[in-house]
């Protein structure tokens, strides 16, 4: 499903990301973690379009996609979450999600959408709502939500794009233990009963180690390591780059 070989992301003389590689196979859910500062957000950030590559390949379902704008690799099945929320406070849940369906079905630029058409988007929208969990507060505005509710409400946006991969930038951030174990528990269905294609950055390792399938380890913007929980648990050299050489 996703391909990346040999990613380098120079800003200037500031090396981000430095000849990472990466494969993910469809319907796996892929964790990416390392600390802070290890290019994590960056990576994602080429992988979504947001940065063209310094150098390297990047395909999508066998498409190289490295010179695709943001935009384009949406429209072929790619749907993302951001570190840093992005909602409209100002607008309801349903019209939140409702956008990002409008989008996904190629009515942005259209002035007027006819009453049946309005219909189909409608109940596309509260069948994510409700995958969500947020249907029986669709009305409300998505500003005065919870944390909690706020990112789900992203995710819900993002499944709206009727995505194939879905990227999450650390969906569990500021989250207190409820919080967490909601979204996380969104994410298994997801993956599970969604049959999504999941990577997902994290900081908390009870969330990756109890939902990723493989896990892939950055350090200071270079690859350090990938594999199982298990074999990732017992690596040394992740040890070390958490907790100090002398782990």
């Amino acid at each position: 499903m996703l391909e990346v070989k040999n990613v380098t992301k120079r800003f200037g003389s500031l090396i981000a990301v430095r000849d990472v590689s990466l494969t993910v196979p469809k319907g796996e859910l892929r964790a990416v973690i390392g600390p802070n500062g290890a290019g994590k957000t960056t990576f994602f950030n080429l992988i979504s379009g947001f940065f063209p590559p310094s150098a390297g390949m990047i395909a999508f379902d066998g498409r190289d996609i490295t010179a695709l704008p943001a935009h384009k690799r949406v429209a072929l099945g790619m749907a993302r979450t951001f570190q840093v929320t992005e909602i409209f406070p100002e607008l309801t849940l349903f019209e939140n999600v409702r956008i990002a369906a409008e989008v996904a079905d190629g009515y942005r630029l259209r002035p007027w959408i006819s009453r049946a058409e309005r219909a189909r988007i409608g109940r596309h929208v509260e069948e994510n709502l409700e995958l969500a969990g947020l249907g029986a507060k669709s009305g409300r505005l998505v500003g005065e939500l919870a944390h909690g509710d706020q990112r789900a409400a992203e995710i819900a946006m993002a499944l709206a794009l009727r995505p194939r991969l879905l990227l999450l930038d650390e969906p569990t951030a500021g989250m207190g233990d409820q919080e967490t174990y909601a979204i996380t528990q969104l994410i298994r269905r997801l993956h599970r009963d969604g049959n999504l294609t999941i990577v997902l950055i994290e900081h908390d390792m009870r969330v990756v180690f109890h939902l990723a399938d493989r896990i892939t380890v950055l350090d200071q913007g270079t690859f350090l390591a990938d594999g199982t929980p298990d074999e990732i648990a017992g690596n040394e050299a992740v040890q070390a780059a958490y907790l100090g050489s002398a782990a």
